[in-house]
């Protein structure tokens, strides 16, 4: 408990610098937020065992032809998906998350790949396990998604990182479609945190096995400690990430980092993985945003 409230005061401290580093500069937030699209969709769609790699991802939604064969299913997973995050980010602050607006995220995401059931809930007879564990009866969907969303709003004062973290795995043990829940889900994550103030984040394909053991705590004991700990590590890189270009810093590798500075390359990785320094992961790379001589 102690360790999140940490975490989470930190947060706020970064999310207070955020608001006063992006006054006059919505051009460069918006251009992160285009920048990021790729980012969000490769690790989402790996997370759900996709082949495309984000240079693949990248040239599909630049319309690059590949040097490889790609299936139609993948070339879609990744379009759609992109679809979906770059309306989010526009919609989210216009408009509450209901039932409705989760079904119309999942129908352009699903659309194009399985039109049976996109943008709707499973129904019938159509179960769904994901590993050991068997999803809630289909005609539990509706109401389960329903207080899911009254006790979020319901906690409006209280932690973040816990209400989103209760809320994702709430959201994926019930497991309402078909087909693309995980994808939706991290989105829903997003639509939240950016219609509340905070941006968005990414939880990425190296935290996989972390994430899935999340989803195994909470279905055997309800213990949502380890997706608080991705969601809060999630959220400080996304600041640290913004912060470095809106306080013009100059932003390098980790690797030149601890050169210059005559320090431990592997020790600054596992402050890093840990959140304990100022650095963020883009495109799969450690960085960190210094001081210009020029502020220093």
């Amino acid at each position: 408990m102690a360790k999140i409230l940490n975490v989470f005061n930190k947060i706020n401290s970064l999310r207070e610098r955020y608001y006063k580093a992006s006054i006059g500069k919505e051009s460069l937030i918006k251009l992160i937020a285009e920048a990021e699209v790729a980012e969000q969709v490769y690790n989402s769609n790996a997370i759900e065992n996709s082949t495309l790699t984000l240079e693949e991802t990248e040239k599909i939604l630049m319309q690059i032809d590949l040097d490889r064969y790609i299936s139609e299913r993948e070339i879609f997973e990744a379009k759609n998906l992109a679809r979906v995050v770059t309306y989010i980010n526009n919609k989210a602050k216009e408009q509450e998350l209901d039932l409705p607006m989760i079904l119309l995220l999942h129908e352009m995401l699903i659309s194009n790949i399985r039109d049976d059931i996109a943008g709707r809930f499973r129904k019938d007879n159509e179960f769904v396990r994901v590993g050991s564990h068997i999803a809630p009866n289909p005609k539990e969907v509706v109401d389960r998604l329903t207080k899911m969303l009254s006790e979020y709003n319901a906690s409006s004062s209280e932690n973040i990182i816990k209400r989103i973290a209760k809320l994702h795995l709430t959201f994926e043990h019930t497991h309402p479609f078909v087909d693309g829940n995980g994808r939706i889900g991290r989105v829903i994550n997003n639509y939240l945190l950016i219609r509340e103030g905070f941006v968005p984040i990414n939880i990425k394909f190296i935290d996989r096995k972390m994430y899935y053991e999340a989803f195994r705590e909470f279905d055997a004991k309800k213990n949502t400690a380890v997706m608080e700990e991705i969601v809060g590590k999630a959220l400080t890189n996304s600041y640290h990430k913004r912060l470095a270009y809106l306080e013009d810093k100059n932003i390098i590798t980790l690797g030149d980092y601890a050169k210059e500075n005559k320090l431990s390359h592997s020790n600054l990785i596992n402050k890093a993985n840990r959140q304990t320094i100022e650095a963020f992961l883009e495109k799969n790379i450690w960085k960190i945003g210094i001081k210009n001589d020029k502020e220093q």
